[in-house]
């Protein structure tokens, strides 16, 4: 976007709700005006792999659905209803996933689109934009998608108080409380656009990308365990999830586990609404994982280690069962049976539907709005005090209090009254 569109965008605009002290009462109550930024990597929403990018394009249908103008930073094409869409990339930068540059520049071209924008709230999904935060007249929320410990905790703990963090589970927050957490918000799916099924077919099934955190080995293990076919579908396109797949996968291949590539839309809800159970032995404090809410909604149980999210997601023994070691997964396959497949598509819609996220987040933009609100007022209140303070005391060197015995008095008359003395004395 050039300088000239950006004045222009910016002509009739005043900065911001917060910048110009302009009441904020409406937007407390009334339609918000959203900022989305988008990480560059893929569409929205994403044609195939892109979990981030497919809850941004969720939030913001359900946003403006919601009638509320959101305006999308992101890349190449958009499918959202999105009422403004400024792409940063003409052609997603997917083969680049991973480096830095094109993270660099999606935060440079959001920046430069945030200035012409009259925003009430940023809400930065990106890595690097968070750091252009520091200064910004309107409140930045920054949903953390990922793991906080090590240098990203650090990094997050840095930027402190100038952006607002959101943890998608209270196990996620847990991992480093220290940081400006302002709420929770759980991911979401279209509930209804997975199938429900009751009956359930023979196998179980391991869904995810190749790697050891998501451990499809133990998912091999367990279902050869307790004598059930198993099927994996997943993504194996980088260089360390080739590897792990050779190593632990290929040679466990054979009569009952049966790969069967990556799966789209369409396969993935049809594999989860026949499986008779998802198995989800995770080796890693996952903040989020996305394909046992998917499995909820076709009313299929979880079957899982208790590590990260689970506990929070899962109902044990009610949607899935917990356990708390690989060996213990086997006998937790055929007790999966006995749940309910309506529990699970029950706890799909009430808790993991997408209205319930996006209300999650409008709860967050509108408390941080009347946190400003509440500052504002107490800023101007300040200055008041201030002015009135200043005035008195000028006031007061020009004209100090009169004598007991006068009404009003001259300058010169209280000073030659200070200077005469006293008949008495």
């Amino acid at each position: 976007m050039g300088e000239v569109a950006r004045r222009q965008i910016g002509a009739d605009h005043t900065g911001g709700v917060v910048q110009t002290g302009q009441c904020v009462t409406g937007r407390l109550l009334g339609r918000l005006r959203v900022a989305v930024v988008a990480p560059p990597w893929f569409e929205l929403p994403p044609t195939g792999y892109g979990g981030i990018e497919s809850i941004v394009a969720d939030l913001v249908n359900e946003l403006s659905d919601a009638g509320h103008e959101v305006s999308l930073v992101g890349a190449g094409r958009h499918r959202t209803r999105a009422a403004r869409f400024f792409p940063v990339y003409r052609i997603p930068p997917s083969d680049r996933l991973g480096t830095p540059v094109p993270e660099v520049m999606q935060a440079a071209g959001a920046a430069a689109v945030l200035d012409g924008l009259d925003a009430d709230v940023v809400h930065d999904h990106t890595l690097a934009g968070p750091l252009l935060a520091r200064g910004r007249a309107v409140p930045t929320v920054v949903t953390m998608h990922g793991p906080v410990d090590g240098d990203l905790g650090d990094y997050y703990a840095a930027l402190g108080t100038t952006m607002n963090l959101v943890a998608i589970s209270q196990a996620q927050r847990a991992c480093r409380p220290e940081l400006n957490w302002v709420d929770v918000v759980h991911n979401a799916i279209d509930v209804a656009s997975f199938p429900y099924q009751p009956d359930k077919g023979d196998y179980v099934l391991w869904l995810g990308r190749f790697c050891p955190d998501k451990a499809a080995h133990l998912a091999i293990d367990a279902a050869r365990a307790a004598g059930l076919p198993i099927l994996l579908a997943g993504k194996r396109s980088e260089p360390a999830e080739h590897a792990y797949f050779e190593q632990e996968i290929r040679p466990r291949l054979g009569p009952g586990v049966t790969y069967l590539g990556e799966a789209d839309a369409t396969s993935k809800r049809r594999l989860l609404a026949d499986a008779r159970a998802l198995l989800f032995p995770i080796q890693w404090e996952e903040p989020f994982g996305m394909v046992m809410i998917e499995a909820l909604a076709c009313g299929t149980p979880v079957v899982a280690l208790r590590r990260g999210s689970v506990p929070e997601i899962i109902d044990n023994d009610r949607t899935g069962l917990i356990v708390d070691t690989p060996d213990q997964l086997s006998a937790a396959l055929h007790a999966a049976s006995r749940l309910d497949p309506a529990d699970c598509r029950r706890a799909a819609e009430t808790r993991f539907d997408l209205p319930v996220m996006a209300a999650g987040y409008e709860r967050v933009y509108r408390t941080l709005l009347a946190q400003a609100s509440a500052s504002q007022r107490s800023k101007a209140a300040g200055d008041s005090s201030a002015v009135s303070l200043t005035t008195r005391r000028h006031t007061e060197r020009i004209a100090p209090p009169p004598a007991a015995h006068h009404t009003t008095t001259s300058a010169h008359s209280a000073l030659t009254t200070v200077r005469e003395p006293h008949p008495n004395s």
